[in-house]
């Protein structure tokens, strides 16, 4: 199974050795770390991992905290696809769309960004929805200016965000781990941004709206 683990550790050579060595111990394979935070002598990373079938969580979160300087901050499933700017292969998947271009970011980006689901909306109304989305997805009724992460009631994690040029939202939620970094919010912007400038995307977004 595959799981991202989110850590705050001591800037200073040897750290993510030591790091290495407690996952490792616990049969935990590391496929890929992403430098999220550095400064005032701290970092933050997630850690993608291929751990065996039944490793407990507990012990993964035990073996780290007895490292000196490190917290975990969470630990949650992913469907993530290892590998350097995996979001570039989307893109280029959503390009190649069609009408379907946003159907195809709606159904990539929970993988992009290890979430459960998302789901695009018009006038409070969810006009595609990935599959692992609930059946009556709650909207926040506030639109930000700019994507922006929150935690809602319950303590869904969320980054809600206006497409401005289609008169449409989007929401990506997971319910699991850490809220939305910083740098997570800004890698979506840059994304939809991206989207946003397809020739297909003004297609796509009327077939939604016709259905």
């Amino acid at each position: 199974m595959l799981l991202r683990v989110r850590v705050s550790l001591p800037d200073r050579p040897g750290s993510l050795a030591a790091v290495t060595k407690v996952l490792g111990a616990v049969g935990a394979d590391i496929t890929q770390v992403t430098v999220l935070d550095r400064g005032d002598g701290e970092a933050m990373d997630d850690i993608t991992l291929f751990c065996p079938e039944g490793t407990p969580r507990e012990s993964l979160v035990a073996g780290l905290g007895s490292v000196p300087g490190v917290r975990v901050e969470g630990v949650w499933p992913t469907r993530e696809a290892p590998g350097t700017y995996p979001e570039l292969e989307i893109l280029k998947y959503i390009t190649a769309a069609g009408d379907r271009a946003l159907t195809t970011l709606v159904d990539s980006l929970p993988v992009l960004f290890s979430a459960d689901w998302a789901a695009v909306a018009a006038e409070g109304r969810v006009l595609y929805a990935s599959w692992r989305a609930p059946q009556d997805v709650a909207l926040p009724e506030d639109v930000p200016a700019r994507p922006a992460a929150s935690t809602l009631e319950g303590g869904l994690h969320v980054i809600h965000a206006p497409l401005p040029p289609l008169a449409l939202t989007l929401l990506l939620a997971r319910s699991e781990g850490p809220a939305f970094h910083r740098i997570e919010v800004h890698r979506l912007t840059r994304i939809l941004e991206i989207f946003l400038s397809l020739p297909a995307t003004e297609r796509s977004v009327a077939r939604q709206l016709r259905a």
